[in-house]
């Protein structure tokens, strides 16, 4: 596995653990979930960058994923994908230096390593309508 594949799965794992157990204070939560993992630190480096980002922006992640979720109450998504989607919203608004598809694959094979075989279509769904109103080409970083 890739090293950002593995920093994706555990920012996945710790948005999770944190929702989990919301009454942990942030750090307390951060400390206790790194103490548990074994990672080589350019994962743990690219992680940390990315539960920040998603940890900041989380509010205006989650306004918009709600419209794109018409037939499904936000909080009745199931956790994993939601935080998934998280991840991959995050990615797709704020780090210009990830190709947006390189996002959805990741985004899909996470759902389903993870999820459910049907959660990374429903992942899917969800990324793609945001993606058709990004304002830069989905197959390469907004950098090239």
């Amino acid at each position: 596995m890739g090293m950002r594949r593995d920093a994706r799965e555990k920012v996945v794992q710790f948005l999770y653990y944190k929702e989990s157990v919301p009454s942990y204070t942030l750090e307390a939560a951060l400390n206790f979930f790194w103490q548990s993992q074994e990672v080589r630190q350019d994962v743990f480096k690219f992680a940390s960058r990315l539960i920040q980002g998603v940890l900041e922006k989380q509010k205006e992640i989650d306004l918009k994923i709600e419209p794109i979720s018409k037939h499904w109450d936000f909080d009745r998504i199931a956790p994993i994908d939601r935080n998934i989607l998280r991840l991959a919203f995050y990615e797709m608004l704020f780090c210009d230096d990830i190709p947006p598809v390189v996002t959805i694959n990741e985004a899909i094979e996470i759902a389903k390593k993870f999820s459910t075989e049907e959660s990374g279509k429903f992942v899917n769904g969800f990324l793609d309508v945001l993606r058709k109103d990004l304002p830069r080409p989905a197959r390469q970083s907004a950098g090239k």
